[in-house]
């Protein structure tokens, strides 16, 4: 009597699962074969939408807008059950549908486009390296010869600013102020000893002598004004 329940319970056997091919979605994609609800074309249509491929997956999502996605929705609407299947299951299938639709054209389209002007601003830049080059001996002939040149001649317009700037300063002013005064001293001297030996009469010797004084307390009273003003 137990061998008989035994052998019932050993012959009992769960009933083969179906679905047993494998796809190369994710579980949540293809569906649960246990799943206790049943595949309708719009579930399969809005999960083959929302999950993207997991070899090919963005590395930041793209903005899909409603009525783009609308549109996407209802190109998968109009597909049987099997077609949908089969973009489940079936990576050409999906690359051929995902390559037709209009968003995918227009971003291949412009990176086609984009492509073709990065080459082309590569083969410009080729073409040119001839001439970059011959810039590049000119400017290192220029930076032998000329530079060389113009920097020696600008050391030298340097000196004379230095020396300019010397000659004007109010310190040299001075000085050559009272060496003009002394001069003036001097040469007063000399006029007054032509006086007494003679040499002169004493309407020169006025002439001469009032120029030579008044010319020195001028210069006297600037080189007072000119240390006051520097102090």
């Amino acid at each position: 009597m137990f061998n008989f329940w035994g052998s019932q319970e050993q012959q009992a056997q769960t009933p083969p699962q179906e679905g047993s091919s494998h796809s190369w979605y994710p579980p949540s994609v293809g569906g649960s074969p246990n799943s206790s609800q049943p595949m309708t074309p719009s579930s399969i249509a809005s999960n083959s939408f929302n999950l993207q491929r997991p070899a090919e997956r963005p590395y930041s999502p793209l903005s899909v807008s409603p009525a783009e996605a609308a549109g996407i929705i209802a190109l998968l609407k109009d597909g049987s059950v099997d077609e949908l299947r089969k973009l489940l299951s079936d990576k050409d299938a999906y690359n051929q549908f995902l390559l037709s639709l209009d968003q995918v054209k227009i971003q291949n389209n412009i990176r086609d486009e984009l492509r073709k002007e990065t080459l082309q601003l590569a083969r410009n830049n080729l073409d040119k390296e001839p001439q970059i080059m011959e810039l590049r001996n000119q400017c290192r002939i220029i930076r032998t010869t000329e530079l060389a040149a113009a920097q020696e001649k600008l050391h030298e317009l340097e000196r004379q600013k230095e020396e300019t700037l010397e000659f004007y300063s109010p310190a040299s002013f001075i000085h050559r102020l009272q060496d003009a005064m002394n001069k003036t001293e001097e040469e007063s001297e000399i006029v007054h000893r032509q006086l007494v030996d003679r040499e002169i009469d004493l309407g020169t010797f006025v002439h001469k002598y009032k120029k030579l004084r008044t010319s020195y307390h001028r210069r006297a009273l600037i080189h007072l004004a000119a240390k006051t003003s520097t102090i």
